[in-house]
């Protein structure tokens, strides 16, 4: 769990450099992922002077380039499991605006230190035609041993998108699953959203 939050810090940045453009039928997910970063990171090292000044900006960013291209109703649903059939139709939307929020306010702040790492991309596994794709990266780090970093996207109104991310072998999904059935056990799924939006109120103070 320690390294998890550790180096979710960089997932938005690795989020961005997926989908920071419109996919292309002609592109592969590893093509897309490549020629994706050039501009993701472009833009952060371009405006490094203004997010220094103004770390609102970061969010604008994410908002921009990331936020459009990820299934953030597929993720909540995965990360609520069992419980996802069972709420309403207020409580999922409100689950997923809150979830989203949690996400870009937990990790958006910490781009920054990302910026001029090394990402490697790793041969692709992933068989033609399939609706699903893993695009398979390590961020290298000084000193110590690379960070792998498994995306995981699928087909969804012909587009890919991004539905989890898997660091060093833990999946942001599962991960949020667990912490997150615990909660629904203890209080329902309205004291879960109660609870992950007081945390993102925090996160604006």
């Amino acid at each position: 769990m320690k390294n998890l939050v550790k180096y979710l810090a960089g997932v938005l940045v690795a989020m961005g450099l997926v989908i920071g453009m419109p996919a292309q039928a002609n592109l592969s997910p590893q093509d897309l992922v490549q020629q994706t970063a050039d501009r993701m990171l472009g833009k952060l090292k371009e405006e490094r002077a203004v997010i220094a000044a103004e770390p609102q900006r970061i969010y604008e960013l994410v908002n921009e380039i990331v936020l459009p291209h990820f299934d953030f109703e597929y993720m909540s649903q995965l990360v609520v499991g069992k419980h996802w059939r069972g709420a309403s139709a207020e409580q999922r939307n409100k689950f997923v605006g809150e979830f989203r929020t949690l996400l870009v306010r937990t990790y958006a702040t910490s781009l920054n230190q990302y910026v001029d790492q090394q990402i490697v991309y790793l041969p692709s596994r992933d068989k033609a035609g399939a609706d699903e794709a893993t695009v398979r990266t390590e961020i290298e780090q000084p000193g110590t041993f690379p960070i792998p970093i498994d995306y995981k996207l699928h087909l969804k109104d012909s587009k890919w998108i991004v539905f989890d991310v898997v660091i060093d072998g833990v999946s942001m999904v599962t991960n949020y699953r667990t912490t997150f059935a615990k909660e629904i056990r203890a209080g329902g799924m309205d004291a879960l959203i109660a609870s992950l939006a007081e945390r993102n109120e925090k996160g604006m103070e």
